[in-house]
């Protein structure tokens, strides 16, 4: 997963946590908190903790608090490091009371940071729902005869934390099936890098646990790293906070120079956002990552944004271009790619992709005759739809023809002007579409 795309997930997230819970997420959430209750308590309840324990399990529920506030943001969620308490609990207070310590913790650290933080709201219920992760372990430590922590136990110690990982990835997928309609591959994919974090902390756990073991107050040394965390953690927020803003300042300087070609030439600002809906489609069809996908979207908005410097009487001229004039319009690309670059940052890669956007996949186009792979990715997909555009669209010297002219115009320079990829994957879309448009046809 690029950094690009974690970050669109975050942005997406954030949107999404500062919205209230619909119907069904609320009774997902409920009948998920009601399920882990229905298991949490009859194992605290058959351990039957002494008043002896009550400072113990007060201590690292609160560190536990503590530890839940910080929240390193990736993905689509936020890894918190939790590990590094989950972990002396399961070896210094009855097995039987973690899940619920847990699930308290977790609890008071979402109140506690709904309060301190504008934007978010308090989640108890879907926490609650969520905190199968400690059900796990807790049992897999009972059916092994708990015992003191030690390395030489490390088997046991696996099994526990495959057996977290097992139930947290199963109520995240039943959770996001039932209340969001994601398939459990993307609810597991989503979740990777939280628990490629607990992997690496889980170690450095089970030595705090091992200090804790004689003195429960030693758990305390975990503050320390949870410190130096959340310090990144807020340093990566903020870090993302600038590259949302950025993305956003670049979609709209993007819209914005769109804007001054379609006040500049109707015909060239409407294509433009033609290619750009048709050109996501085929990137979307490649399976193709953020990143790219981000390139595509930029370059088919403003691959013509060099013909702001072409006289409207060449750009519109109803007839044949002479050789001069031809020779002018074929330098659009180049001062795309110039006017681009002087903005800088993102928008002048882009500007180089720009300069790609007539060259074909056999070397004949310009201005560099690059061919094959050497021509960008988003170059090669722009091509492909701009000229799909163009045969299905009106010009000043002739009517748009039909989609099956120009899907027969596009298979017949596939593999000598366009990537072959991409004009399957163009010929999918418009068939995708022609099967969706048919009931309408017929309804009107």
């Amino acid at each position: 997963m690029s950094y690009a795309q974690i970050d669109e997930l975050v942005e997406e997230t954030r949107s999404r946590q500062a919205q209230p819970l619909t119907p069904r997420e609320r009774a997902t959430a409920g009948a998920m908190a009601a399920a882990f209750l229905a298991v949490a308590v009859p194992l605290a309840v058959h351990t039957a903790p002494g008043a002896a324990r009550l400072p113990a399990i007060l201590l690292l529920t609160a560190l536990y608090a503590a530890a839940s506030v910080v929240e390193f943001e990736v993905g689509t969620g936020a890894a918190v490091p939790t590990q590094l308490v989950l972990v002396p609990m399961l070896f210094v207070l009855p097995l039987g009371v973690v899940p619920l310590a847990a699930a308290c913790g977790f609890v008071a650290g979402d109140l506690v940071r709904a309060a301190f933080r504008t934007g978010e709201r308090a989640v108890p219920l879907t926490l609650i729902g969520s905190s199968w992760y400690a059900i796990g372990p807790t049992v897999v430590l009972m059916l092994a005869g708990g015992g003191p922590p030690a390395w030489n136990r490390w088997p046991v110690y696996a099994a526990a934390f495959a057996a977290q990982f097992a139930c947290d990835a199963g109520s995240t997928i039943v959770a996001d099936a039932v209340a969001l309609g994601v398939r459990p591959s993307l609810s597991v994919r989503a979740v990777g890098w939280v628990y490629g974090i607990d992997a690496l902390l889980a170690p450095v756990g089970l030595a705090f646990a091992m200090l804790a073991a004689n003195d429960t107050a030693a758990a305390l040394v975990a503050l320390p790293l949870v410190v130096v965390i959340a310090l990144f953690a807020r340093d990566r927020r903020a870090r993302t906070d600038a590259l949302i803003d950025l993305s956003r300042t670049y979609r709209g300087t993007a819209l914005v120079l769109g804007d001054v070609i379609e006040a500049d030439d109707t015909y060239t600002g409407t294509h433009s956002r033609n290619v750009l809906e048709l050109s996501l489609a085929v990137a979307d069809e490649l399976r193709l990552d953020a990143a790219t996908r981000r390139e595509v979207e930029f370059t088919s908005l403003l691959h013509d944004i060099g013909k702001l410097r072409i006289p409207n009487s060449v750009i519109n001229k109803p007839g044949a271009l002479t050789p001069a004039e031809r020779a002018l319009i074929n330098t659009h690309t180049l001062e795309g790619e110039r006017i681009l670059g002087q903005i800088g940052g993102f928008l002048a890669h882009v500007g180089v992709i720009v300069r790609s956007c007539h060259e074909r996949w056999d070397g004949g186009g310009y201005p560099d005759g690059l061919a094959g792979d050497a021509i960008p990715v988003p170059a090669r997909i722009v091509s492909c739809c701009d000229a799909y555009d163009a045969i299905t669209s009106d010009r000043p010297y002739r009517k748009a023809r039909s989609a099956e002219v120009a899907l027969a115009e596009l298979i017949a320079g596939s593999g000598s002007q366009f990537d072959p990829a991409v004009v399957r994957a163009v010929r999918a879309i418009v068939a995708r579409e022609a099967v969706a448009a048919a009931p309408r046809r017929l309804a009107a």
